[in-house]
């Protein structure tokens, strides 16, 4: 077999990263954001930009639609501001904004009518699939890359810009976040050859695991538990769920960082072609969290609810009290899973 350089940049996306070149690095001032309730690949690719773009000179601020959450806040960084408390109005004054880990603006909450209005350029480094209403009009997109963090390693890359030990941290956390510890299906040659560069560059893996998956709190495991006692199986399609009630969150003192991961324990059962996770968020409102094996692309199930993502792990905000919501996208799945069985 011939020798590939995984480290390579793709000549497409080395051509899309160009185009922000100009716009990017002739900003003075960058704000610089991510979707509701950040992530390790959002924040992660927050912070690794703000270091890369300060050390250009630039003076950078993260305006994200929600607060930063507390579990990377280990990867906050001198080299920012968190202005994300000051609202839409943390958008004047800008020479770029740079929106990260999204295809759709909505997905911007709050922030996403004043970045609409925006007169400045407007760009975008996302992983995901496209929408009908970008953020941006300068876009880097590529399914195929593991994490958004990937791209950013690729700008840094094709750019030139220096991947310090600090920045690699961030974009390792990206990666190994939005990878689940590199067991998902997006776990490419290329997302370990990167891995494995990051850590060439002073990450200690030990280290990542203890700040992203050792220091959880004891309401973390209190939702949890609550969570797997409503598990329902539907093992003649392949179908799991779990939900929380409303009043989960203030009954064990929790934040939205707790319940993150939880729909995984429901895929991992075996035979687990779909796992649902039910949020109720109150006021009529229930977040669906989906997640698939191979072979099942949830993305196009959560567009029946106004939803979207990636193949193997989408979300949506569905209108209705939770018992009918689950009951509806319960009996949905099932003639989805149904219809495209194995």
């Amino acid at each position: 077999m011939p020798h590939v350089d995984l480290l390579a940049v793709p000549e497409a996306r080395r051509l899309a990263i160009e185009s922000l070149r100009d716009p990017l690095l002739a900003a003075r001032r960058v704000g610089l954001s991510t979707h509701m309730n950040a992530d390790g690949d959002g924040c992660g690719s927050e912070s690794a930009l703000a270091q890369l773009l300060a050390a250009g000179g630039a003076a950078v601020r993260v305006i994200n639609p929600t607060p930063w959450p507390e579990a990377f806040a280990f990867l906050k960084h001198e080299t920012f501001r968190d202005e994300s408390s000051k609202g839409p109005a943390a958008l004047k004054g800008l020479d770029a904004f740079v929106v990260l880990d999204i295809s759709d603006v909505k997905r911007l909450g709050t922030l996403a009518d004043g970045v609409r209005g925006l007169k400045v350029p407007r760009l975008v480094i996302d992983h995901h699939q496209p929408s009908d209403e970008p953020p941006g009009e300068v876009i880097v997109s590529d399914t195929s890359a593991c994490a958004t963090g990937e791209l950013v390693y690729d700008l840094a890359q094709v750019l030139e810009l220096e991947i310090t030990t600090s920045v690699a941290e961030a974009l390792y956390v990206a990666l190994l976040t939005d990878t689940g510890s590199f067991r998902f299906g997006n776990t490419s040659p290329r997302c370990m050859a990167v891995a494995g560069d990051l850590l060439a560059r002073g990450v200690d893996p030990e280290r990542m695991y203890q700040r992203v998956y050792a220091s959880g709190t004891v309401a973390r495991v209190r939702l949890l538990g609550d969570a797997l006692a409503t598990l329902g199986v539907a093992p003649e399609v392949g179908l799991t769920w779990v939900s929380l009630d409303a009043s989960a969150m203030d009954r064990h003192g929790g934040t939205s960082e707790d319940i993150d991961g939880i729909v995984e324990h429901a895929r991992s059962i075996a035979g687990t072609r779909m796992a649902l996770f039910f949020r109720d968020l109150g006021h009529g409102k229930v977040k669906v969290s989906f997640r698939s094996t191979a072979g099942t692309d949830v993305n196009a199930f959560a567009k029946r609810f106004g939803g979207g993502g990636h193949a193997r792990a989408s979300g949506a905000l569905v209108v209705g009290a939770l018992d009918d919501v689950r009951e509806r996208v319960i009996a949905e799945a099932r003639t989805f899973l149904g219809d495209n069985g194995e």
